[in-house]
């Protein structure tokens, strides 16, 4: 191919990328759905008076949504026949939940606006209010994105990080997304609120490393207080607090981790990892850092995209052409056909 032509393929090939990814912006519903972000902040605000660890629940949601082929709603699909979704993956079953609030937030969007604000806007909407709702800082979401037609099980197992992961591993996944170092630690802050399961925390009690013996780096009376919470053969599903306050959206994470009481191994290993712990120091002793820190990489992180085709979904869990069709029957004035 003559070098002008081959020159003329790639800006169409780069226009028609172009297209396909939709422009973010704050404000994207002014027009369309003025109230929409009144709307996402009131029903948070219901969930978390009826169960304070709703919202944190729903924050985590973006993560492991904008992880996988880019911030799409596709985490929020049910299964079908020809399609194996992403909420029974490795990293989400037993552990993601609160779908139901996403449920709520949709219907009364639906109501005000509907067919206007996608899936895959309302969870970085919902994510941002179950900052400020539990005492962090606010900031500016930019809106604009597509619902996808489609999602995988298979590529949220290759790319989402368990509990068992490590700081290197983790620093490697990070930088595929062009988030940095900073970025990794600040996000991990995100484990300021909520709880976790003892499923996740029993290898580092028990079996760290195959070792048959607990994890050196846990301080003795924090392991003490988890052996009793999670005991070798017990409930897996017991749950645990991720940080000392685990309703308030502050700097204690970060505390901890200094203080060796981190929750699971993906969050101690930021301390003892010589090239996170600067960081993890740096928040633990300037909350307004690690709020600064937070909302660029939250932002950075909501700029991620696929380029795929994708919708407005009217039901988060199913794509359009598989909602049920609701048929009315008209009669004609004269009894007619």
């Amino acid at each position: 191919m003559p070098y002008s032509h081959f020159f003329f393929f790639l800006l169409i090939s780069l226009a028609f990328a172009a297209m396909a990814v939709p422009t973010l912006r704050p404000g994207f519903y002014t027009e369309t759905c003025p109230q929409a972000e009144s709307i996402v902040k009131d029903v948070m605000k219901k969930a978390m008076k009826r169960e304070p660890r709703s919202v944190a629940s729903v924050m985590r949601l973006q993560f492991h949504d904008c992880f996988v082929n880019g911030c799409d709603a596709s985490l929020l699909l049910d299964d079908t026949p020809n399609m194996l979704g992403e909420k029974l993956a490795l990293s989400n079953i037993n552990s993601l939940r609160s779908y139901e609030v996403v449920d709520e937030v949709k219907e009364a969007l639906e109501r005000a606006c509907p067919g206007v604000v996608s899936c895959a806007d309302l969870l970085i909407m919902a994510a941002r209010d179950a900052v400020v709702l539990t005492g962090g800082p606010n900031w500016e979401v930019k809106l604009g994105r597509l619902d996808s037609l489609t999602a995988s099980q298979e590529d949220s197992n290759q790319i989402m990080p368990s509990p068992r992961s490590n700081a290197t591993y983790l620093i490697d996944l990070f930088s595929r997304y062009n988030l940095s170092m900073k970025d990794l630690v600040a996000l991990s802050g995100s484990h300021s609120i909520g709880k976790g399961r003892c499923f996740s925390v029993v290898f580092r009690l028990y079996n760290q490393s195959g070792s048959g013996r607990p994890d050196p780096t846990i301080e003795p009376r924090f392991r003490e207080k988890l052996d009793k919470l999670c005991p070798l053969g017990g409930d897996g599903n017991v749950t645990g607090d991720l940080d000392a306050t685990p309703e308030v959206f502050d700097n204690q994470y970060f505390k901890d981790l200094v203080n060796g009481r981190g929750f699971l191994n993906s969050d101690q290993t930021l301390f003892t990892n010589p090239f996170t712990r600067e960081y993890v120091r740096e928040f633990s002793v300037s909350q307004k850092k690690f709020f600064m820190a937070f909302v660029e990489g939250m932002i950075k992180m909501g700029d991620l995209q696929s380029g795929q085709p994708g919708e407005i979904r009217q039901d988060c869990r199913v794509i359009n052409s598989r909602r049920p069709r609701v048929e009315v029957l008209f009669e004609t004035s004269n009894g007619g056909e």
